[in-house]
């Protein structure tokens, strides 16, 4: 499969924005690190920082999937009873509920309000 135009970018725009950790976890390991759209590329096509967050690989399927998400008042994580439920599972996911959204190194870099809370309103159920 060819990757999107300017995917190759937006990947190395959010590394260096969030200094290589993940927003959600803080983890460094590069290999699992995956830069995700807040909105899907998709629907945007937008591939700024604006729609971008830095997330280990299983919390961008999650993301994406609408199992976890970022309260969009108070930037932190929200996860979703969907996954008890569909999965009788989660322990590891639900210890995230409530805590805070790491920010890009400059903070004029980090997610835009009205992504993320199109996020919230629309995928995080």
């Amino acid at each position: 499969m060819n990757p999107r135009l300017g995917q190759a970018a937006f990947r190395a725009l959010i590394l260096a924005a969030y200094g290589r950790r993940c927003s959600v976890t803080g983890e460094r390991t590069l290999p699992v690190l995956e830069a995700a759209h807040i909105r899907r590329y998709s629907s945007s096509g937008d591939h700024s920082l604006k729609n971008g967050l830095l997330l280990r690989s299983d919390l961008h399927r999650l993301f994406d999937g609408g199992y976890i998400g970022i309260d969009p008042q108070r930037d932190c994580i929200m996860v979703s009873a969907r996954i008890r439920e569909e999965f009788e599972n989660g322990r590891d996911y639900y210890a995230l509920q409530g805590m805070p959204l790491h920010r890009p190194l400059d903070p004029r870099d980090g997610p835009g309000r009205e992504n993320l809370l199109y996020h919230a309103e629309n995928i995080f159920r």
